[in-house]
């Protein structure tokens, strides 16, 4: 004769992953991340904060990058769009800095509560 088998359905810990993002958040910052994924932008963003005065002239970081003004154009565009530099006008040139805020938010991001 065996034993009824019972098994009780009890948690056996508390979850220890709660979101601290909210979903406008998470998709901010993943916004910032991916621009972050291209070597290119990567290389345009150290330029940047290299550069005397933590600013510089779209004319002087094709050069470095070895693409062409359009190519650099579009991650600049896609680097502002994420909130990762800010870009002035001035005459016919653009003049981006970083944006200290959004690179330290995304860092935030990941470190825990």
């Amino acid at each position: 004769m065996s034993l009824p088998i019972t098994i009780e359905q009890t948690a056996c810990c508390v979850p220890r992953v709660a979101s601290t993002l909210t979903s406008e958040d998470a998709e901010r910052v993943a916004r910032v991340f991916k621009a972050l994924g291209d070597p290119a932008r990567v290389m345009l963003l150290s330029l940047i904060a290299g550069s005397e005065g933590g600013e510089a002239c779209i004319c002087d970081l094709t050069e470095p990058v070895g693409l062409s003004q359009g190519t650099i154009s579009h991650h600049m565009k896609l680097l502002t769009e994420a909130g990762l530099v800010t870009r002035e006008q001035r005459g016919k040139w653009a003049y981006f800095a970083l944006n200290d805020r959004a690179l330290h938010a995304a860092a935030d991001a990941l470190r825990p509560v």
